[in-house]
């Protein structure tokens, strides 16, 4: 598989996301055990305005190009300060998703120094048009929980999935796209590296809606032997 299958793979499962106060992008992260509600992993910066004075949110799948158009009242949003991370909450809506999700990788394991990633996204100069980046990891910072990439990050960008092509396991999900850092080291403004959040925010929601589902099952359980 080369990047040009990981567009395909990973395209499905992307979001662009709209609110009053500019846009941004995400991607399909969760879904519960009856999937009659989804979510939409994007940084907390996207949204975060929004969420805050109840404004609403528009949502466009792009390879279906069909909208979702969220009030106050029609979403949840997960987040965490500390990455940068939110998840959006909402039910099942009107046209298909992928039925599979696409793995994260797991917390414990981040990418080495050295890995080629790449990443999807609405840049602010091209916002209709989903664009592709890569670039290889730089460093990866343990006290944010936070990738160092040497790569592009526009405006726009922001929430895009970062992946990475594992030679036996196929594409995984190492983060989003967070911040973009320019060199102004010497007055002007030179390449700067691109700051990716991991996925631990997103294993932890993901937990909790499969616990939720857990306990659905389990109260269903109780209720049929009740009724023997």
């Amino acid at each position: 598989m080369n990047w040009e299958q990981v567009v395909q793979k990973i395209t499905p499962y992307i979001f662009k996301i709209e609110t009053p106060a500019g846009h941004g992008t995400g991607f399909l992260c969760l879904h519960n055990e009856n999937k009659t509600f989804y979510g939409v992993a994007t940084a907390l910066h996207v949204i975060e305005y929004a969420n805050k004075w109840n404004q609403p949110i528009r949502l466009t799948h792009h390879s279906s190009n069909e909208d979702l158009f969220l009030k106050e009242s029609d979403y949840v949003i997960f987040s965490d300060y500390k990455t940068d991370s939110a998840v959006i909450l909402f039910q099942k809506p009107a046209f298909n998703l992928p039925a599979e999700l696409i793995e994260l990788i797991p917390i414990d394991t981040p990418l080495s120094i050295g890995n080629e990633v790449s990443w999807l996204g609405f840049p602010a100069i091209e916002p209709y048009t989903l664009c592709f980046f890569s670039g290889n990891i730089s460093a990866w910072q343990d006290f944010r929980k936070a990738y160092l990439i040497d790569g592009v990050a526009i405006n726009g960008v922001s929430g895009g999935p970062v992946t990475f092509l594992h030679n036996t396991d196929g594409v995984k999900i190492v983060g989003i796209v967070s911040a973009y850092r320019a060199n102004m080291a010497s007055g002007g403004t030179l390449p700067g590296l691109l700051y990716a959040q991991d996925v631990s925010h997103f294993h932890g929601v993901i937990h909790r809606i499969r616990s939720i589902d857990d306990a659905n099952k389990k109260k269903k359980e109780i209720e049929q032997k009740q009724h023997l």
